[in-house]
């Protein structure tokens, strides 16, 4: 590219200076030749103009009083009636400029010039021109250098840039060249990077979330699937079946959850639902963990409430508490429920050393733990909980206590707290 436009550049320059050159060139001889006739001729009238007037004066007309009246690069002949021929200078051979003028007595003067001195005039315009033209061509290729490099070396960058995108580097590079056409594809493929990046940073979050959240459920799943293999009783075969089915819809709902998150995280499926049912859920499937640390897990708090919500991604939310509770927590785990206003506030607190004040302010943030965890439970927990018109905060942090705040559905009557079990 760069090579065209150097060549296109230098191709109409030379156009331009082959046809005003020439013209150039042509008037400029033209304008030579003239005046150097001009001045022949001058000198023949001012020449005839003494001979006139040395005659009417009756004053010596001979070559050595001429000689000082003319120009000694130039050859005169002075013809007068009845005299000799006068000539002054050395006549001059080849191509001549000439001039004649007549006077009035009959007298005749001839003026002669050499073309040579002409022909000297015109090379040395021509050799002027030439050096301007060689000149005009020496910067036009530089400017055409230049502009060659400001135009390929941008479309390089470009370049550059689309293959880093197709590699899988979707870094944006905001880099601008001045020109309005290449800043255009620039903030286009600049914009390009910034869409391909949210996308792989959505699949790889929705990769970590998956992780994340069937780990739990699968472990859950793996232990009755275990206790079916190893039992003989038929009743017992059957309960773990059945709830071995109530974990896999679990597993259902929480892998279209997270693929609804992914497209559109403000999208929910709020429903009317029974919150005794999902704290009873999540209590029965944590007990067995929490069993074999040696630690408890118990509820309180008023029971009947009903809270707008998706059932599943609630039940996701505690689990992730809970869990949070059994990895970095200590003692016994409660979950509390309460109502405050036309809320309803389900805490998780445990006796454990709570968090520590640095991670207090960003404890929900990804990547954000206190041990060698993913730090991506309590940032998709709280996710959740917003995508259904929810707020999950940590209202204390000594002892940790956290709390899920959802929409209130009122009943007839209260109903009493429940004890603690």
């Amino acid at each position: 590219m760069r090579r065209r436009l150097i060549n296109s550049t230098l191709a109409v320059v030379l156009v331009v200076i082959a046809v005003f050159g020439v013209s150039l060139v042509i008037v400029e001889t033209r304008t030579i030749s003239a005046s150097a006739q001009e001045s022949v001729e001058s000198e023949a009238l001012r020449l005839i103009s003494v001979v006139e007037s040395r005659l009417l004066g009756e004053e010596a007309i001979n070559s050595g009083v001429l000689a000082e009246q003319i120009d000694p690069a130039r050859y005169a002949l002075i013809e007068i009636p009845g005299r000799e021929p006068i000539s002054v200078g050395d006549r001059p051979t080849g191509s001549v400029l000439r001039a004649t003028e007549t006077g009035e007595g009959g007298e005749k003067v001839t003026v002669e010039e050499s073309r040579s001195s002409v022909t000297r005039e015109v090379g040395r315009t021509l050799l002027i021109i030439g050096a301007v033209a060689l000149l005009a061509i020496v910067s036009a290729v530089l400017l055409a250098v230049r502009q060659a490099n400001r135009l390929a070396s941008p479309l390089t960058d470009l370049a550059e840039t689309a293959e880093r995108l197709g590699s899988g580097d979707p870094r944006p590079r905001h880099k601008r060249y001045g020109v309005p056409e290449l800043d255009r594809v620039a903030d286009v493929l600049d914009s390009s990077a910034e869409r391909i990046a949210r996308m792989l940073t959505a699949e790889r979050r929705l990769a970590a979330d998956a992780s994340h959240q069937l780990r739990t459920p699968l472990t859950a799943l793996s232990m009755r699937i275990e206790e079916i293999s190893v039992t003989d009783d038929a009743e017992t075969v059957k309960e773990e079946a059945n709830i071995a089915l109530t974990q896999v819809e679990r597993l259902t709902d929480v892998v279209e959850r997270l693929l609804t998150n992914s497209r559109d995280p403000r999208t929910g499926s709020a429903v009317v639902f029974d919150l005794d049912e999902v704290i009873k859920q999540q209590i029965e499937e944590w007990r067995p963990a929490y069993r074999s640390t040696g630690r408890a897990l118990v509820c309180s708090g008023k029971h009947g409430l009903r809270a707008v919500g998706t059932p599943g991604a609630v039940a996701q939310v505690l689990a992730a508490l809970i869990e949070n509770s059994l990895m970095h927590g200590g003692g016994t785990v409660a979950l509390r429920t309460r109502v405050t206003g036309n809320q309803v506030v389900i805490e998780v607190t445990d006796e454990g050393p709570g968090v520590p004040a640095e991670l207090g302010a960003r404890i929900f943030e990804r990547a954000i733990s206190g041990r060698n965890s993913t730090g991506i439970g309590l940032a998709v927990a709280r996710d959740l909980a917003e995508a259904d018109g929810g707020r999950l905060e940590l209202l204390q942090q000594h002892p940790a206590v956290f709390a899920l705040f959802l929409s209130r559905v009122p009943v007839d009557r209260e109903t009493p707290e429940r004890p603690v079990r």
